[in-house]
């Protein structure tokens, strides 16, 4: 592999040119001169780490076409999903993940987390295609494969066996969906005690109402500290967050914190299936991440869904979920914006527990370009990335829009 040197390069946070040398897919501060080393000058735009996705479903992906919705809820999501899911065949979740993947590469992603649907309708199939992808694109993004019962496990016999068995086929985590469960806390335990049978990271879905009771996040914090599993657990949507008043709101954050137990947003899925209930004056329904960053928590931006019943939107951008987080959120200063930023790059990291993430010698060199004046305004001008890389091989190039300017007189011999 030949090394890379980068020059005349912008970095965040610093101010002037910079470079940057890349030997055998690692950011290096010299070259050990083994390789013969290839010069490119990029002429001073900006370079930031890859962008991390850390809560995304390729099985489910793509699917609109097939449903019919009538009101926008979470359980006609879930319903009309579940019958979308009768007709999945394994090469047909590997074309729609691949569409998504594709997407997701050439916006900057260089990291996934994506969640599986495992039950004994599907059995294994969205695992055996989602394997494949993660074999066919690591030569562009890094895929993490987490098994999770959508349809419930303990009034769901048979589950949990499957569960099993795709974390002894290969799949990296585990995740959980308790509102679904007849009994939700009791799927919260038996999940953290398969998470320590198997030594592996947990990720729920929960609390994805605007009603604080009922909240089961405390039953995660709980089992996190019973099974010493702090910073190996994150939780998505948590939508009732959004209903506390500030003081429970802190208390919660604090609580979170302690444990360990991050927290994923899902913007596009949750404005979308929230609130309907209300007319007029109708919640935002995101969970608090300021707060809960400000409160030491964990925080990430995620995608969640493209084009299916619970996100019927979206082109795989996580610069646009952070934009329409920092929008909807009333976040505006450039710290506020580089938070949002964080929360798709360096703190999801952090949710992942990459070892080797940055632009730090050690740091495997997965990295974008982007033509902005500064690292906020990505966030804040929806700037799209002009080329990537994954271990400093180059997997997308994006041209710059040009204009096609006409002379006064040219312009207006047209008009007459």
């Amino acid at each position: 592999m030949s090394c890379l040197h980068l020059r005349n390069l912008r970095l965040p946070g610093q101010s002037g040119l910079h470079e940057l040398r890349i030997e055998d897919g690692y950011f290096v501060s010299q070259f050990s001169s083994r390789e013969p080393i290839i010069q490119r000058d990029l002429d001073g735009l900006l370079v930031l780490p890859g962008l991390i996705e850390t809560h995304i479903h390729l099985d489910k992906a793509c699917i609109m076409s097939r449903c019919c919705l009538q009101h926008g809820t979470l359980a006609e999501a879930v319903e009309q999903t579940r019958q979308a899911k009768a007709g999945f065949t394994e090469d047909d979740v590997y074309r729609r993940g691949a569409s998504v993947l594709e997407q997701a590469i050439v916006q900057g992603t260089t990291h996934m987390r994506t969640h599986v649907e495992i039950d004994p309708q599907i059995g294994l199939t969205g695992l055996r295609a989602v394997q494949r992808l993660q074999a066919d694109y690591a030569w562009a993004i890094s895929l993490e494969i987490c098994v999770f019962p959508q349809e419930g496990m303990l009034n769901n016999p048979g589950t949990e066996a499957l569960l099993c068995e795709a974390l002894e086929s290969g799949a990296d985590l585990l995740g959980g969906c308790p509102y679904t469960d007849s009994d939700p806390q009791g799927q919260i335990q038996r999940l953290f005690a398969l998470a320590v049978r198997y030594n592996c990271d947990l990720d729920f879905h929960l609390d994805f109402d605007l009603n604080p009771e009922g909240m089961t996040l405390g039953c995660v914090i709980e089992q996190t500290h019973l099974h010493g599993w702090q910073g190996r657990v994150a939780v998505g949507h948590a939508t009732k967050l959004s209903a506390l008043p500030r003081e429970e709101l802190e208390t919660m954050a604090k609580a979170l914190a302690e444990a360990g137990v991050a927290v994923t947003c899902l913007p596009s899925t949750d404005l979308f299936l929230t609130g309907r209930e209300q007319f007029h004056n109708k919640p935002r329904g995101l969970a608090p991440l300021a707060s809960l960053h400000a409160g030491g928590v964990i925080c990430s931006l995620s995608t969640n869904n493209i084009d299916n019943p619970f996100t019927p939107y979206g082109d795989a951008s996580l610069i646009r979920q952070a934009n329409l987080f920092a929008n909807v959120s009333q976040l505006a200063t450039e710290q506020e914006l580089l938070d949002c930023l964080g929360w798709v790059s360096a703190t999801s990291a952090r949710l992942l527990r990459l070892p080797d993430y940055g632009l730090q010698p050690g740091c495997r060199a997965d990295f974008v370009v982007f033509d902005a004046p500064s690292a906020a305004a990505v966030v804040a001008q929806l700037s799209a990335p002009l080329m990537g890389f994954k271990a400093g091989q180059q997997t997308f190039e994006r041209s710059s829009a040009r204009l096609l300017r006409v002379a006064p007189s040219e312009a207006a011999q047209r008009l007459a």
